[in-house]
């Protein structure tokens, strides 16, 4: 049961990366450009959009998890 575990921890975090990854290699002028963007935000709205995907991810593991 546990190798069961360890075997999905690793499918997540490899479905992870390739989310992470595929921006960078779609659209990288477009990613610098945003980044750019990102210098000239202020702290709390940079807080407050982290703080909102890291619900809207909990809200998906626990749909997917019930």
């Amino acid at each position: 049961m546990e190798n069961i575990n360890f075997k999905f921890f690793l499918c997540v975090i490899g479905m992870v990366l390739v989310l992470e990854g595929l921006p960078y290699f779609a659209f990288p002028e477009k990613l610098k450009s945003l980044y750019l963007k990102l210098q000239e935000a202020s702290d709390t709205n940079l807080r407050v959009l982290g703080f909102l995907a890291m619900v809207v991810g909990l809200l998906f593991v626990y749909l997917g998890t019930s």
